[in-house]
């Protein structure tokens, strides 16, 4: 029987956004989400629909020169939606799917209100981001953002320009690229912009074949493998893309999150601790994966270091489980007082019934290692 502590890294786990580290969203011809989980099974149906607008800015004030790409993930599903305009506000259109349930019943027979939970329990489990060559992003958790309207305004998304940083987010290896392989690799975003997935796949292969050294084609096709399911291609070409370029630094991230579903924490551990060493400024998802990986390795103190370092860099408290990973951990650590406190600062922000009578359990658990822990030993003794 597992302890209730080996519990709490397993729920850690599948509690976190990016535990699941699944395949990379498609979209049908009507621009809709797909839900990997059941794809091909034949019983998704429609969701809500929603308008999302926001503005990308960077965090010095400066002005954005390019257009930056806004991204949203659902359970490590990435997928392009939009670009900023000149000024940096963008808008988009996003839908999810609902399943019908298990009884057979179609969303049609459902009542509007089964309907749009299951839409808002979709929701949650999103996050959105903006992509720019040489800055870092906020990374938004839609749950925290979205309502019952049909338009939302989530406000900003904030850059942060990437300085004393070892680490790159494009490779320097696209330039060497002869024209025929960057031909190859630009047709293959081209086609997996409109959706055409499969022959997407066959153009970054293209791309490869023609240039073993291009680490971002590596990186597109690893993560193209991720949403087809072919788990051991896509290891293969993460690790090709990092031989590649040592300080490219996507395809680490990548690289985690798939270790993470498969629960390799060492792994996990490594390629966060290469990015973490690249990028001197921090990355607050990164941390986050690094502590979790530590976390279920019982690097207790190793754990809390990124943790602590996550919630610093994590301003917007954009990733809410952070605090909640940080009061796991510390109470490991038997710092009980703190645990506390992350774990109700943790209380306030949590949705989910499940989370919430999980941070109960944990303060209830440290109430009872707090009073074992006071009274001396053999104190029961007469």
């Amino acid at each position: 029987m597992k302890s209730p502590l080996v519990c709490s890294a397993l729920i850690l786990l599948s509690l976190s956004v990016f535990a699941s580290a699944q395949t990379r969203g498609s979209r049908n011809s009507t621009g809709s989400r797909a839900n990997t989980a059941n794809m091909g099974t034949g019983d998704q149906g429609l969701g809500r629909s929603m308008f999302i607008t926001g503005k990308v800015v960077l965090d010095d004030g400066g002005v954005l020169t390019d257009a930056a790409t806004i991204q949203t993930i659902c359970k490590g599903q990435r997928h392009t939606e939009t670009h900023t305009d000149a000024h940096g506000n963008f808008s988009f259109q996003f839908t999810t799917r609902v399943l019908s349930s298990s009884s057979g019943m179609t969303d049609s027979d459902a009542s509007d209100d089964m309907v749009n939970n299951r839409a808002q329990r979709d929701f949650r489990e999103c996050e959105l981001q903006a992509s720019l060559s040489g800055f870092t992003s906020d990374v938004i958790q839609l749950s925290s953002r979205l309502t019952n309207f049909e338009s939302t305004d989530i406000g900003r998304v904030v850059l942060h320009r990437m300085i004393q940083s070892e680490g790159y987010t494009i490779s320097a290896t696209s330039a060497q690229a002869p024209p025929a392989a960057q031909k190859a690799f630009e047709k293959g975003r081209e086609r997996e912009r409109k959706g055409n997935w499969e022959e997407a796949l066959k153009s970054f292969e293209k791309a490869v074949a023609l240039y073993p050294q291009y680490a971002e084609a590596w990186f597109e096709l690893g993560r193209l493998q991720v949403q087809s399911n072919d788990l051991k291609g896509a290891r293969h070409s993460f690790e090709q893309a990092v031989a590649a370029d040592p300080k490219y630094i996507n395809p680490y991230r990548s690289f985690a999150e798939l270790a993470m579903r498969e629960q390799q924490w060492q792994q996990v551990v490594d390629l966060t601790g290469k990015v973490l060493a690249l990028n001197t400024v921090g990355l607050p998802d990164v941390c986050f994966l690094n502590a979790v990986g530590n976390y279920n390795l019982k690097n207790f103190e190793a754990a809390e270091k990124s943790a602590r370092q996550g919630v610093k860099l994590d301003q917007a408290h954009q990733i809410q489980k952070m605090q909640y990973l940080l009061g796991l951990i510390l109470i490991q650590r038997r710092k009980y007082q703190e645990a506390t406190e992350y774990l109700q600062q943790y209380l306030q922000v949590a949705t989910q019934p499940a989370d919430v009578d999980e941070v109960h359990a944990r303060l209830a658990e440290i109430a009872r290692l707090s009073t074992n822990e006071s009274v001396p030993a053999g104190a029961d003794k007469k």
